[in-house]
């Protein structure tokens, strides 16, 4: 029996092709990536598209991701990414490790939406939303600043 994992998971919409093939530039890694279309004739509960993301996996970088693509609402729209109320935290050994993965976001269309810099309880920190609308914070710990 494999050890309990927590692995997050993004359902994007329409865009996980991509998105994981930028995270995979830029956390470096493994990405393993399938298809709907690609998959043996199986009946799903939905009609998707041939090029959709059935299920998507990045491990062995700085991040360990999953996801694929959402299906559209009832209403024929795709669930938004943009929130404020979650973010995927990413624990660093220098501040300077930090600025570089800021660097690399920024440079390829991420906003950061709060400055990199020492915190109130000395820990060095910051947010950043990328491009897919998805918020990263960076934090490096006082004792490794």
């Amino acid at each position: 029996m494999a050890a309990p994992a927590f692995t997050p998971y993004i359902s994007f919409p329409g865009t996980a092709d991509e998105a994981f093939h930028y995270y995979q530039e830029v956390f470096g890694g493994e990405l393993e990536i399938g298809h709907y279309g690609d998959m043996p004739t199986t009946q799903f509960p939905m009609d998707p598209p041939a090029q959709a993301v059935a299920h998507a996996q990045l491990h062995d970088g700085l991040v360990t991701l999953a996801g694929g693509d959402a299906m559209p609402n009832p209403d024929g729209t795709m669930p938004g990414l943009a929130s404020q109320v979650y973010s995927f935290l990413i624990s660093l050994d220098a501040v300077e490790t930090g600025e570089a993965l800021i660097g690399k976001l920024t440079d390829t269309g991420a906003e950061v939406t709060m400055a990199f810099a020492k915190a109130p309880w000395g820990d060095h920190y910051g947010r950043i939303r990328d491009r897919f609308g998805v918020q990263w914070d960076l934090l490096v710990p006082a004792g490794y600043v």
